[in-house]
């Protein structure tokens, strides 16, 4: 295990979400973890990034962690933009490696001008490629991860955020959808395959749930996070 003082970017891990929120399917959509009152969903992501970071690393909670997750509504009223919340880089992994040097670069399709070995692939808290969190066992679907934003790291609409990172029951009229990215691309054949980290589609709903095995886009008979591949994981980053 490496002591790595750059240690500031992960995709969050099965295994982390579970943990800290004490169910076997997650979070979904309510990621208050603890906080209350306006703007509670942000602060709780924030601070979930922090206590997974500390988990994997002790010392690294002591930075300010930030979840990549835009909002219709901070508590105060304002609109919040993921990409304005984590600084201008650059991003390092658990191992070092570097995900993006400017926010430029990190804002591309898939982060630009870094490590070239986790482009495709972004690593957990534990810098491992998130696509096969368990080396001996075959890769997962799982690459589903929550962002509420457009490509371009603003928020999509305030219907993709699980009422600003607040809601799990999986009332879809009342919830709405998240909107997430893709950790690692899906390879269909065709120009239009998806491969954007931070926007790719629409899951199913905001309930709690996990499914990791191939079974195509989301099913709009579901109600989870999951549904289309994933388990409702979130990126994190540490500013400077």
């Amino acid at each position: 295990v490496s002591s790595n003082s750059n240690f500031s970017f992960f995709v969050t891990s099965l295994r982390a979400m579970q943990r800290h929120s004490n169910n076997p399917d997650g979070f979904g959509g309510d990621l208050r973890y603890g906080e209350t009152g306006p703007g509670a969903g942000l602060r709780g992501a924030d601070k979930l990034c922090r206590d997974i970071a500390e988990v994997s690393l002790p010392g690294a909670g002591a930075k300010t962690w930030r979840a990549f997750l835009s909002v219709a509504d901070d508590g105060s009223g304002n609109q919040v933009n993921a990409r304005d919340r984590i600084g201008q880089g650059p991003w390092h992994d658990r191992l070092g490696r570097l995900v993006a040097p400017t926010l430029n670069d990190l804002l591309a399709d898939r982060p630009q001008n870094g490590d070239p070995t986790i482009r495709m692939d972004l690593p957990n808290e534990d810098g491992v490629p998130n696509h096969r969190p368990d080396p001996l066992a075959a890769p997962v679907d799982n690459h589903h991860i929550m962002t509420g934003s457009d490509p371009s790291g603003a928020l999509r609409n305030p219907d993709s955020t699980c009422l600003d990172w607040t809601a799990a029951t999986g009332d879809q009229a009342v919830e709405g959808r998240p909107w997430v990215g893709l950790s690692w691309p899906r390879n269909f054949v065709g120009p239009n395959s998806p491969s954007n980290w931070i926007s790719a589609l629409e899951e199913s709903g905001c309930a709690p749930g996990i499914n990791l095995a191939q079974t195509g886009p989301p099913n709009p008979d579901d109600n989870f996070v999951g549904s289309g591949g994933g388990y409702g994981g979130i990126y994190c980053f540490a500013l400077p």
